[in-house]
């Protein structure tokens, strides 16, 4: 039986059982590819000045005991900002000496599996392992979840396992080793499978993906289905998973989240072993004893538990907190628990006498807690970390400054001592060392010139940002927002070509394909020197420029290097790796065909943005613009902005003309110089509008001026275009020009400003959603 055969059977099979299926070219035949497919949207995060700060709240923390290579403690943060960061710790200091980046989401937790591994978890579906010790570089990528992964638990003996839940109620557990066994699934299948939305971003199927960014930053992705390595399931759950813990030796699990219930399970088999009642509202935090026979949990009932596993029954309740529980931390002989969450405190519980302490109270929810030492680093929804006393060696010298209180069976005890007015005094009034952050941006406004976005950050500072630089050009301090956003209101209309969002803490600025690329500017509003003032910029071509241009130039020179190794000579086009049989193709013939960066879309290479994109294959990754290494293709970039920046060729765009009518003022003598419907484009100014009129009342007879299609003859490219319209009047005076009419366009009876487009004319002079109509007068006494 011939493949083809095989394949033709095993197509029909699967359309007879109702299944959609996309025949996808293989390797050698992408030019007879029609297969359709959603455009991939390209994203850019856009930072302040010190990007080794962290800019929206902590998630996670993992200390680094010292080894005996360096001798230095570590202390790893993870972020709702999307990256992770790893702090050299001295008495009292913190440096930044690394930036782990490639998530895509916020980072929700992290744990340390053996001495040189951290595991990561993001809402971007996936888990990453990284190298502790290395420069920031991802060594692998885990996709198994299909919705946001929370949580992470590890065996502090077993450094190979590792379990993560998430929202869509998966529990997995990873032998970390297993999942870097090379896959020998052939290239060709391993696109097959991906381009047919198997292992799609987000996708619940078994299917485990490894994507691995090398020393050298170069990315490959290495997917199967059947020669992979898939994770043990610990299936049970219905409902999100929020909170994990594991013993030392990982043979054991617990698991908790809003179904109310601590789950146990065997991690070796995923089997569940038993299920344990009593918390009434979602569980948020877990921890097991080294050797699994006790557990405590955490919940938004604001209770904190402990359960005898052995008996399978809960032995003592703890009213400590008056609001959720959300994070816990005991000492190595599990006889006291260090607790926070969502009423902003911080306490230490003795286990075995129920007495509690107030350690401190913060501005913020606690979200996690790392004990060091005599120290305890506490993470909450600032970006900025801090480092409060906690004795964790010998707990019972902080009951001995007195203010404790019995803690109580039942949570509205605690609740009741609050309202009564008996308010308990911290210990310590403020942290011994904070790791600062930088405020996150939490309000924001595109401008009208759709060049410039406005934003408030947590601190009350109102700043404009620049987009197509991705700087800051003005800071204007603790301001009235509203205040300065009408201060900065333009008349002018722009389409909308991105979008943005703040919820990295950043502003991540959004570009979908055709949409960008409508927006167009003259070259002499955005004060390009030595380019012709009436040369159209296209704002998302010249951005893309700016955000690819390391990319491109060494893209270059590896292909240059290897062409030459060869001995080939390549031309411009020779670079692109892949054939676009779209059958619509706009090529921008007036944008240069260079890479030529113009200095309102060059990007700072200080602190430079991040590329977020989803790959054809592996899912969405995140990098600096500065270290692409010209290797990443159009498995890795949506094939539209390669397509752009490569062949300078632009998908085909709507709404770049207007549609309007030209007619004298009533009771005016003027001449009739057209009676249809013209078209121009939008960004096409008033004045051009004016030398138009003028030149044809100079020229033409009355009423003779247009053609009965709408178009203004003599011009090359049809309608009104704005590179041919008044070109008469740009080389210096004609002799005619000496005696030429004075002439206003107006509309709506209002006289337009000569620098107005029309596109502005129609959105706040016309409003109308009819074709547009414009006047002209000759004026008097001029």
């Amino acid at each position: 039986m011939t493949h083809d055969l095989i394949i033709y059977m095993f197509v029909t099979i699967m359309v007879m059982m109702g299944i959609a299926m996309h025949r996808v070219g293989s390797a050698s035949n992408n030019t007879n590819s029609t297969r359709p497919r959603k455009e991939r949207r390209l994203t850019y995060v856009i930072n302040d000045a010190d990007h080794t700060k962290h800019c929206a709240g902590i998630n996670c923390l993992a200390v680094s005991k010292a080894s005996a290579t360096d001798g230095c403690d570590y202390l790893f943060t993870g972020s709702r900002d999307g990256t992770l960061k790893r702090w050299t710790l001295a008495e009292d200091a913190a440096s930044c000496s690394a930036t782990l980046e490639s998530h895509v989401d916020w980072v929700n937790d992290a744990v340390l599996a053996g001495d040189n591994t951290l595991v990561s978890c993001s809402s971007d579906t996936t888990l990453k392992t990284w190298n502790c010790f290395s420069d920031g570089t991802c060594t692998r990528t885990l996709r198994q979840h299909s919705d946001y992964v929370t949580c992470l638990a590890a065996a502090e003996k077993n450094s190979n396992i590792v379990a993560s839940g998430g929202l869509g109620g998966e529990v997995f557990i990873w032998d970390i080793e297993a999942t870097a066994t090379p896959l020998s699934k052939p290239s060709d299948a391993m696109e097959e499978d991906c381009s047919n939305g198997v292992n799609g971003f987000g996708n619940s199927l078994p299917i485990t993906s490894l994507r691995t960014i090398s020393s050298s930053n170069s990315i490959s992705v290495h997917t199967s289905q059947s020669h992979g390595y898939v994770p043990v399931a610990a299936k049970g759950h219905k409902e999100s998973v929020y909170a994990l813990a594991m013993n030392d030796s990982g043979t054991l699990l617990v698991s908790g989240g809003t179904e109310k219930v601590v789950r146990v399970w065997d991690p070796r088999t995923g089997s569940k072993t038993m299920k344990l009642r009593g918390h009434t509202d979602n569980i948020r935090a877990l921890l097991l004893d080294s050797t699994g026979r006790f557990c405590l949990s955490g919940s938004s009932d604001s209770m904190i538990r402990l359960w005898d596993l052995g008996q399978q029954r809960c032995v003592h309740s703890y009213a400590v907190h008056t609001d959720s529980v959300w994070a816990l931390a005991s000492t190595p002989t599990f006889n006291h628990v260090y607790s926070g969450g969502r009423d902003l405190s911080l306490y230490l519980t003795d286990l075995a006498t129920r007495e509690s302490l107030l350690l401190c109270t913060g501005e913020h929810p606690i979200l996690q807690l790392a004990l060091h030492d005599d120290n305890i680093w506490a993470a909450t929804t600032d970006s900025s970390v801090h480092r409060w006393p906690a004795e964790g060696r010998n707990p019972q010298q902080v009951f001995q400054r007195g203010g404790s209180f019995l803690a109580g069976n039942l949570s509205f005890s605690r609740a009741r001592v609050s309202l009564e007015g008996s308010t308990l005094v911290p210990v310590y009034k403020e942290p011994t060392f904070t790791i600062p952050g930088t405020p996150g941006i939490v309000q924001h406004e595109i401008l009208n010139n759709r060049r410039h976005v406005l934003t408030k950050d947590t601190a009350g500072s109102v700043k404009l940002w620049e987009i197509t630089r991705g700087i800051v050009v003005e800071d204007y301090g603790k301001v009235s927002f509203e205040e300065k956003k009408e201060q900065l209101f333009e008349m002018v209309s722009i389409p909308a070509w991105f979008t943005v969002d703040t919820r990295l803490g950043s502003l991540s600025i959004h570009l979908d394909t055709p949409q960008c690329f409508s927006a167009e500017m003259y070259s002499a509003d955005l004060q390009i020197a030595g380019k012709p003032e009436d040369d159209k910029v296209n704002l998302a071509r010249e951005t893309l420029k700016g955000l690819l241009v390391h990319w491109l130039a060494k893209r270059r020179h590896k292909v240059g290097s290897q062409a030459s190794a060869n001995g080939d000579v390549l031309s411009g086009k020779d670079i692109t790796t892949r054939s676009f049989t779209h059958s619509r193709i706009e090529v921008d013939v007036n944008a240069e065909n260079d890479s030529m960066v113009y200095p309102p879309f060059e990007f700072s290479t200080i602190s430079p943005p991040s590329i977020i994109t989803e790959g054809s294959q592996g899912g969405p990754w995140r990098k600096k613009i500065t270290d692409l290494d010209g290797t990443e293709d159009d498995k890795d970039f949506p094939y539209w902005c390669l397509d752009c920046v490569l062949n300078n060729r632009l998908p085909p765009r709507e709404n770049t003309k207007c549609s309007f009518y030209l007619h004298p003022c009533e009771g005016t003598a003027v001449q009739v110089l057209s009676q249809g419907k013209l078209s121009a484009p939008r960004i096409l100014r008033i004045h051009k509008v004016v030398n138009y009129v003028v030149e044809k009342m100079v020229f033409d007879k009355p009423s003779d001026g247009v053609n009965s299609d709408g178009k203004f003859p003599g011009l090359a490219g049809g309608p009104l275009q704005h590179s041919a319209v008044g070109d008469s009047f740009q080389s210096g005076l004609k002799p005619w020009q000496k005696n030429k009419p004075s002439i206003e366009i107006l509309c709506n009876n209002q006289v337009l400003s000569s620098e107005m487009s029309l596109a502005t004319v129609r959105a706040y002079v016309w409003k109308k959603p009819e074709d547009l109509v414009l006047n002209y007068r000759v004026i008097q006494g001029k």
